[in-house]
């Protein structure tokens, strides 16, 4: 992916990795738009930077999507980078019948959100030079948090969607996975000052290094991550998710 001169569409703009990965970017020289529910949370991401813009988004409606795309598309003809970041995480039990509206509010947003999105944006995409779509999935597409079963199960559908669109894409779009670790965020309660979870400000540090290796790797997998997205090919996948689901105890309790 270019480094500067693109202009680029972050979901989920307002807060958290979004937030902090749009600045940077804005700072290296890149026109960068916020999209997301809230007005105020994207008005306080792009304050004091003159090239950053806010647009509201519903991304679980799949008629203000072809909206947003169209007004995004107008103000912003040289789009040419769309980051797929916006996300909820919900906490849920598996062990008796539940209701399923947390289930299916996390696949619409986490799911039919950026396979929508792209769909609306795609051939404006693939008619730009230097073009690419980034979706940013989780280390837990690779080794489920018990806890949060849905969850773990979009960002592993997006993953694999992810290699799929590479492959369709090629010549055309490059496509770019970014897989998190555990960062202190607003994702879920209490998240910003979790133990052990990595902090925010030096989780985008290191992604911003690794978007500037050229050529950009498939995959953003800062070093925390790889204790999870390399489970399974090293063998140790049933013991990780054991002590990935200890290790989150542990620091949910430490909050309590």
């Amino acid at each position: 992916m270019k480094q500067t001169g693109n202009t680029i569409l972050m979901t989920g703009g307002g807060s958290g990795i979004g937030a902090a990965l749009a600045q940077r970017l804005h700072d290296l020289g890149n026109k960068v738009i916020v999209a997301g529910r809230r007005q105020d949370a994207l008005d306080r991401a792009i304050a004091g930077r003159e090239n950053m813009h806010a647009l509201t988004l519903d991304i679980d409606s799949p008629a203000g999507i072809e909206d947003f795309a169209r007004r995004v598309i107008d103000a912003h003809p040289d789009l040419n980078v769309l980051i797929n970041n916006a996300g909820i995480m919900r906490f849920e039990d598996l062990d008796h019948r539940r209701d399923l509206a947390d289930a299916e509010a996390t696949i619409t947003t986490n799911l039919l959100g950026p396979i929508r999105l792209t769909n609306a944006l795609i051939d404006h995409l693939a008619a730009q030079p230097n073009a690419a779509i980034v979706n940013v999935t989780s280390g837990l597409a690779f080794v489920p948090l018990v806890p949060t079963p849905t969850y773990n199960a979009t960002k592993a559908a997006l993953h694999s969607y992810s290699v799929a669109m590479r492959e369709a894409l090629s010549g055309k779009v490059e496509v770019i996975e970014l897989a998190p670790p555990a960062v202190q965020t607003g994702l879920t309660p209490g998240q910003e000052s979790r133990p052990g979870y990595q902090p925010l400000d030096d989780f985008a540090d290191e992604v911003m290094v690794l978007f500037a290796q050229q050529p950009t790797p498939p995959e953003i997998l800062v070093e925390r991550v790889k204790f999870l997205r390399n489970a399974e090919a090293e063998g140790r996948f049933d013991e990780t998710v054991k002590q990935l689901n200890e290790f989150a105890a542990k620091a949910r309790e430490g909050q309590s």
